[in-house]
């Protein structure tokens, strides 16, 4: 049994940290949310609904940022956005790349780019950037999507001091902007009272 007798109910616009240390079952709590975990016993719930699966209702952000290399900052940020309006295939991306459409998911973009501080890095690549401005685009890139939860599992772990109080600030900042409501989990309780 990893996780026993939880009954957690979180209300739409809150800040919700979770911490613990290694091995305690937060990040089964945080898949179970998700979806990607169903559980042995009891359910999870999403507005009275059962939670199947993993869905645009619930944004994700990891400790290892989910960009792709090859694809420029601005690139990386749409595309999930590009993959719910035309699929996955990147063959059909390249096809319409110069379409209205991708031109105005571009200044979509650049709208979450310029909320995270990022804008004059949109034609860049992820190699060309500090493990910060990363965080920072995996946060644009889940928040993009508008989820009703956005679920963060120690994103900020692998920074440095000063790196990890920045991307503190800046979530508070952007929470207190947005009112998303946002799962935090955390194995360090300073980071969490914080």
């Amino acid at each position: 049994v990893v996780l026993n007798n939880i009954n957690l109910k979180i209300k739409e616009g809150d800040f919700v940290s979770i911490v613990g240390p290694s091995g305690c079952g937060k990040s089964t709590l945080f898949k179970t949310i998700l979806g990607s975990e169903k559980p042995s016993s009891g359910e999870a719930l999403m507005d009275g609904e059962l939670i199947e699966k993993p869905d645009r209702s619930k944004g994700i952000v990891f400790q290892k940022y989910s960009l792709f290399e090859h694809k420029t900052v601005i690139d990386n940020v749409i595309f999930g956005l590009v993959c719910s309006k035309f699929g996955f295939l990147s063959s059909i991306y390249h096809r319409i790349i110069n379409s209205k459409e991708i031109i105005a998911l571009k200044e979509e973009g650049e709208h979450y780019l310029e909320r995270v501080g990022l804008l004059d890095s949109a034609y860049k690549f992820p190699f060309e950037l500090s493990g910060g401005m990363k965080q920072r685009i995996a946060i644009a890139q889940a928040m993009i999507m508008k989820p009703k939860i956005l679920l963060m599992d120690e994103p900020f772990g692998a920074l440095d001091v000063g790196t990890r109080e920045q991307m503190q600030m800046f979530l508070l900042e952007q929470w207190e902007e947005t009112n998303q409501t946002i799962l935090f989990i955390t194995h360090d309780l300073d980071e969490s009272l914080f």
